[in-house]
């Protein structure tokens, strides 16, 4: 466990609504629940906290701290101000070290595809997580894929793609996509519809113009021929 992010928490004794005294006293509230643990309200330092909740995937080991005891634990949920930006309460479930367990570790992309580089490609993602089982010792904070064997439009790295060694089991279907490299799909540019529709419009009312013309010309012509000539 010494290898494991510590934070130092204190059972906690204050609920409900006399929990926001606390995070104006900058305390941050959680609760501490999982292997032959019943769920443990706890009071953590905000800044302290924070700094290393930061530092933190959502399969990385930290060690909790309650009182002297020491409990192995994942981040399970994360509740966050996001206006001003601080944690407001979070869930920690602790494990055992000697059980097996399964946990989502997020997928990270490096590199950069050649197919996207030269070909005018994207990349698409289908999965950004995958559902492994290990020990927890074993389990990796983040999945690193690299993008630079995607050489050709509609090449893919599928599951079957990850190796995390012989200790994580994969349970994720091998032949599902991660990422795929699609085309980018090229619209016809509407300018020149938009021309005709113009030259159409224009040519209406020249013809109308034209119409118009030929009929004051033609009235005028009615009229001429209905006035009497003087005797």
């Amino acid at each position: 466990m010494a290898t494991n992010p510590v934070i130092t928490a204190e059972k906690r004794t204050v609920i409900g609504k006399q929990v926001g005294q606390l995070r104006r006293q900058g305390k941050l509230p959680g609760v501490i629940y999982g292997h032959h643990l019943e769920a443990l309200p706890i009071i953590m330092d905000l800044r302290e906290s924070t700094r290393i909740l930061n530092s933190l995937t959502a399969s990385s080991l930290v060690t909790v701290n309650v009182d002297g005891t020491e409990h192995a634990a994942l981040v399970r949920e994360r509740q966050r101000d996001y206006i001003k930006d601080v944690y407001l309460h979070v869930d920690f479930m602790a494990i055992s070290l000697t059980e097996k367990l399964t946990a989502h570790v997020g997928i990270e992309l490096t590199g950069e595809s050649p197919a996207v580089k030269d070909l005018n490609g994207i990349i698409v993602h289908e999965k950004d997580q995958l559902e492994v089982e290990c020990l927890p010792q074993d389990l990796p904070q983040r999945i690193i894929l690299d993008l630079s064997t995607l050489a050709k439009i509609g090449d893919s790295l599928t599951v079957a793609d990850v190796n995390l060694g012989d200790k994580v089991t994969i349970l994720d279907n091998p032949a599902d996509k991660i990422v795929i490299v699609a085309a980018i799909k090229v619209e016809a540019e509407p300018v020149a519809e938009e021309v005709v529709v113009e030259e159409s419009a224009e040519a209406e009312v020249i013809e109308k113009g034209k119409k118009e013309e030929e009929g004051e010309e033609g009235a005028e012509g009615a009229a001429k021929e209905a006035k009497p000539e003087k005797k």
